[in-house]
């Protein structure tokens, strides 16, 4: 469903973020290409309609219910278990549902499995927003829970619940990071963890949960957190100062020589700087192109890959998307750090059902 180009990026079904962001339907009055369009496009191959997006929304919609034990479970957990421990147990609660398990004890065809798994995801997808953010109002907001707007998109009804921030550009923001997040082809943990697990036929809520448990590893869904903390201790140590690429020059050797690393810098295949990056910048300098925090990281840009090349330890020294994604979150008020990786677990759900779909459908 995708494939990572070292210099390209990310490709979602062959097209780069850049083609899909100028051509998945966005919202109305939005800029955005919709997350759920980016489902629709992982899952068929095909650019969808507004009209197909809308129809699929619609669909999300009706298949999001959470059966009220589900809610009672979360609702009864402490408010110190991790976000990403109240998710693995909510999607967990909510497998007794599978239609594919359901299907496969009635003895369904094999060449049957491909539907089955595809009720599943519709309705995982249609119902983690709501699950996720009542864990988000749970933990922070005292349970005082927001009621879910079938008039929204998936990705804007889901900023509208956390309760953050009722504005259009938190729910564009919002829409920004489900879609960039949303597939990153198989290697990664999460992805493969979904695929192994799936492969033995488990449904997609026991696979799911698998690679959500695997998202939630400091190696693998906690870097844009890491990212935002060394943004904000730098922005702290600077005593105030406007950043110059000569300061977080000697900064940035400084770091290094203290045996520090400098998160948000390189990647394991790509060898440019992440186009998801690049996107997530350029609604920055439009949006907000004075916050403090973006101001430093847009230094940090010019100022700290030149200092990585030099070391010639580093085989690409430009950032990644973890670099940003944080500065954008904390802009519109989502500073709960320990939330992001269920925002995270969000997005990545819609490429990891698309994998376990077709999947089933190659008999894999």
């Amino acid at each position: 469903t995708s494939l990572l180009d070292p210099m390209k990026g990310i490709r979602y079904r062959g097209r780069t973020l850049e083609e899909c962001m100028a051509q998945l339907p966005a919202a109305p009055g939005g800029k955005v290409g919709l997350p759920e369009a980016s489902w629709w496009l992982l899952l068929t191959d095909e650019m969808p309609t507004s009209a197909e997006v809308t129809a699929l929304g619609e669909e999300l919609h009706k298949r999001s219910h959470i059966p009220e034990y589900v809610y009672k479970l979360i609702d009864n957990l402490p408010r110190d278990v991790h976000p990403m421990t109240q998710l693995s147990m909510g999607l967990l609660a909510l497998q007794p549902g599978s239609k594919f398990g359901q299907a496969y004890r009635a003895g369904c065809k094999k060449s049957d499995y491909w539907i089955h798994t595809l009720e599943d995801s519709l309705n995982l997808v249609g119902q983690i927003p709501l699950l996720s953010a009542r864990i988000f109002r749970n933990v922070f907001f005292d349970g005082k829970h927001i009621p879910s707007d079938p008039s929204l998109d998936w990705a804007g009804n889901y900023a509208q619940m956390l309760g953050i921030n009722d504005t259009e550009e938190f729910k564009e923001v919002t829409r920004l990071y489900l879609m960039l997040h949303a597939d990153h082809e198989g290697g990664n943990v999460s992805a493969h963890t979904t695929h192994l697990v799936g492969s033995a036929l488990s449904d997609p809520y026991y696979a799911y949960t698998a690679g959500v448990c695997g998202l939630a590893g400091p190696l693998h869904g906690l870097a844009n957190q890491e990212c935002l903390r060394w943004l904000r201790d730098t922005h702290t140590n600077l005593g105030g100062k406007e950043p110059t690429v000569e300061i977080l020059t000697q900064y940035a050797k400084d770091t290094l020589a203290a045996g520090k690393v400098i998160p948000g810098f390189g990647h394991g295949v790509l060898r440019k700087t992440d186009p998801r990056y690049m996107i997530q910048r350029d609604f920055a300098k439009k949006h907000f192109p004075d916050d403090p925090l973006f101001k430093l990281a847009n230094v940090c840009y010019e100022a700290i890959p030149p200092v990585l090349e030099a070391t010639g330890k580093v085989k690409n020294p430009w950032p990644n998307v973890d670099a940003l994604s944080g500065t954008c979150m904390q802009r519109y008020g989502l500073t709960q750090e320990d939330y992001y990786t269920v925002v995270f677990a969000v997005s990545r759900s819609l490429g990891c059902v698309s994998n376990l779909v077709w999947s089933r459908i190659m008999g894999l």
